[in-house]
């Protein structure tokens, strides 16, 4: 039950991710944006060729080998090691359903389609699956720390 759960929570993080990028390229490429909250969000069509931040633009070869062998460690991590522990399950599940819906893209298109434009921050255009796997990485800092806390005499 526990590897079937994980499955299908990453299926539809992935599904999430592909069915708001098929929206943004239906929507928002003919328009290229509009505001979600005047000033703040703006939703605007932006092909990414790289990783964040744009970095390694058009290394698309080594960004889906470098994506797919990452996926694989944190996907045989999560069913060997996480069992047990709730968040860092949470954690990886995140990060794979982000991985993967970012993956998708890269090996269909070449690119991944961004669309979350924070207005206040002028350097990044994200997307939903890296908000997934911001966020499960942040929960992952969180398990690591919390696990610290619990079990200090082990750091000697």
């Amino acid at each position: 039950m526990f590897v079937f759960l994980n499955l299908v929570c990453i299926a539809v993080l992935v599904g999430i991710d592909q069915a708001i990028k098929l929206w943004a390229v239906q929507n928002l490429l003919p328009v290229e944006s509009m505001p979600l909250i005047p000033h703040v969000v703006e939703l605007r069509f932006v092909y990414n060729e790289g990783m964040s931040f744009s970095l390694l633009s058009g290394k698309q070869g080594f960004l889906i080998a470098a994506t797919g062998i990452g996926l694989l460690v944190i996907a045989w991590w999560l069913f060997t090691h996480c069992r047990n522990d709730q968040l860092q399950r949470w954690a990886w599940v995140l990060v794979l359903g982000g991985g993967i819906g970012n993956l998708i893209d890269r090996i269909a298109e070449g690119r991944v389609v961004d669309y979350i434009n924070l207005l206040f921050m002028d350097f990044a255009i994200f997307n939903f699956a890296d908000v997934c796997i911001c966020v499960g990485m942040g929960l992952w800092i969180l398990a690591i720390i919390l696990e610290e806390r619990r079990h200090p005499e082990e750091k000697k």
